[in-house]
């Protein structure tokens, strides 16, 4: 199946999210989140260009996710922070500094407003080599622990909850497998198995409501839908020459049947992906639609 450009003229874009009859992402280099509607007009629902930055790093917004409040809470990459959202500004909701071995990543956010946040593990900008490193739990409250019986995983990236908040999935990059867990009540992890091994490297992710995971590609630029233990059933492609390589995907729409693709060409020189603005954004429609599946 092939994917329809619904938008472009972005920098690296990720973490595509579908909240409340909006679709969002992560417009990472412009430092901010941005909505599309049905057209593909955008709006900024959060530019970060003003925050005055943690340590000199840059601000490279990434995973987001809700509050049961509804604010938003958006993982800033580089300053290693959860920023919360309140009035159209962005301060700290956790401090990972002391927990995060190199720049966080993507985030999943449960009913009772617990975030799961991804780390590479290693600086992958400054050329340093993987490294496993855990997730990290971030409560309600802003306290923050490392994910106990996680702390083996290679490049952590997309990370999704099952409907019942059950089950988690991670996108574990430099491993070219998904890995599982179980959630217990106190939002912390076991029962670690392999979800699924892959013929290449996966990026971001997403679960849908039969517990089939959708995860982009990042080589091949496409995405696929497979099942616990390996089977691909669906396959979504994006032309290359075009769109470049996909790095995350999402259900949404008002039936979650909208499989949202995030593609861009680079990722490295962080002007270069400013200046030539050929991030963009796809859309393709599934059969199996994303439930209550998170995020």
């Amino acid at each position: 199946m092939n994917a329809t450009r619904l938008a472009t003229g972005f920098s690296w874009t990720e973490c595509p999210r579908w909240h409340e009859g909006r679709f969002h992402f992560s417009d990472m280099y412009n430092r901010r989140i941005v909505a599309l509607d049905g057209n593909g007009d955008a709006q900024t629902l959060l530019d970060l260009n003003d925050r005055q930055a943690l340590d000199g790093a840059d601000i490279v917004p990434v995973g987001t996710g809700f509050l049961p409040d509804g604010r938003m809470l958006v993982n800033s990459m580089f300053e290693k922070v959860v920023l919360v959202v309140e009035n159209g500004v962005g301060s700290v909701h956790a401090d990972l500094r002391e927990l995060a071995a190199g720049p966080i990543n993507d985030m999943v956010v449960d009913a009772t407003g617990r975030a799961y946040v991804t780390q590479l593990g290693f600086d992958l900008w400054a050329g340093e080599q993987p490294a496993p490193a855990p997730i990290i739990i971030v409560e309600p409250d802003g306290a923050a622990r490392i994910a106990k019986g996680s702390e083996h995983l290679m490049g952590a990236n997309g990370i999704a909850l099952s409907a019942d908040g059950a089950t988690l999935v991670t996108a574990e990059a430099f491993a070219n497998r998904l890995a599982a867990f179980d959630v217990d009540i106190s939002g912390d992890l076991s029962g670690h198995r392999v979800f699924a091994e892959l013929g290449d490297m996966p990026d971001g992710m997403c679960l849908d409501a039969e517990g089939a995971a959708w995860v982009a590609m990042v080589i091949t630029g496409r995405a696929i839908r497979v099942a616990e233990g390996g089977q691909v059933l669906a396959e979504v492609t994006v032309p290359q020459a075009e769109a470049g390589v996909s790095t995350a995907c999402g259900l949404g729409g008002p039936d979650r049947r909208t499989l949202y693709l995030a593609c861009g060409f680079e990722v490295f020189d962080h002007e270069k992906s400013r200046q030539e603005g050929q991030g963009s954004i796809w859309t393709a429609r599934v059969d199996v639609p994303g439930g209550e599946a998170r995020p």
